[in-house]
């Protein structure tokens, strides 16, 4: 009889959760195992090239405002992906065979051609930008140095923060988060804490940029965690 291959009866051990950083999502907040927390802020784009000089200034001056008035560490993070066209061409498609005014065809077929010319070209990303916001513990002076110390020397793996030590941390970093919000308010950019479901599809689209371009993330509230 031939030998069966060890690999392929061999169980997995490991998950790659046991490489990340990350101990739980709950609650829009993700507990690291450091026990710190993170709010992930999704933040709008302007076309500074079109604005006029003194609106260019204005946004420098307030942007300049935000960093100096900063009291806690925060991350920017812009992330560029191909954008996947070929649905609305499908879409544009559909329409022009449908359309039975002969002018509106027209124009959706010069449309159509335009579009196609123009991802010729090259290809279409889709940027996005993050501010990631951070609570340290640590880092919270009310706080004594025995405390502190304690909360330091906690193994990484058997933190599991009760409700109430959580709750609290969530009030600190939301205190930050409506500060940074403010801050990006004044130079006219909109922005919007990402809920439990978007933090998950933005670490999915991180760790899996090939298989989440053709395989959508379904409802984290539906998923069953072994």
């Amino acid at each position: 009889m031939p030998k069966k291959n060890k690999l392929a009866k061999g169980k997995i051990t490991s998950t790659t959760q046991k490489y990340l950083d990350i101990t739980e999502i709950r609650d829009n907040v993700i507990v690291m195992k450091d026990g710190t927390l993170r709010s992930i802020l999704l933040v709008s784009s302007l076309n500074f090239a079109l604005k006029s000089e003194d609106e260019q200034n204005a946004i420098i001056s307030s942007y300049v405002g935000f960093l100096n008035n900063l009291e806690n560490p925060l991350q920017i993070v812009i992330q560029s992906r191909e954008f996947k066209i070929d649905p609305y061409l499908e879409e544009l498609e559909k329409i022009q065979r449908v359309q039975t005014n002969e002018l509106l065809r027209v124009q959706t077929a010069d449309y159509l051609s335009f579009i196609k010319e123009l991802i010729s070209l090259g290809k279409i990303m889709n940027k996005r930008f993050y501010i990631v916001v951070s609570y340290n513990p640590l880092s919270n002076k009310r706080k004594n140095f025995l405390t502190r110390v304690t909360e330091a020397f906690k193994p990484a793996t058997l933190i599991r923060l009760k409700e109430e030590r959580f709750q609290k941390r969530r009030e600190e970093l939301e205190m930050r988060v409506n500060s940074a919000m403010s801050g990006l308010q004044g130079m006219g950019l909109k922005s919007v804490v990402l809920d439990t479901q978007g933090i998950v599809e933005v670490l999915y689209n991180t760790y899996n940029p090939t298989t989440s371009s053709s395989e959508k993330m379904g409802d984290v509230k539906k998923m069953r965690v072994n």
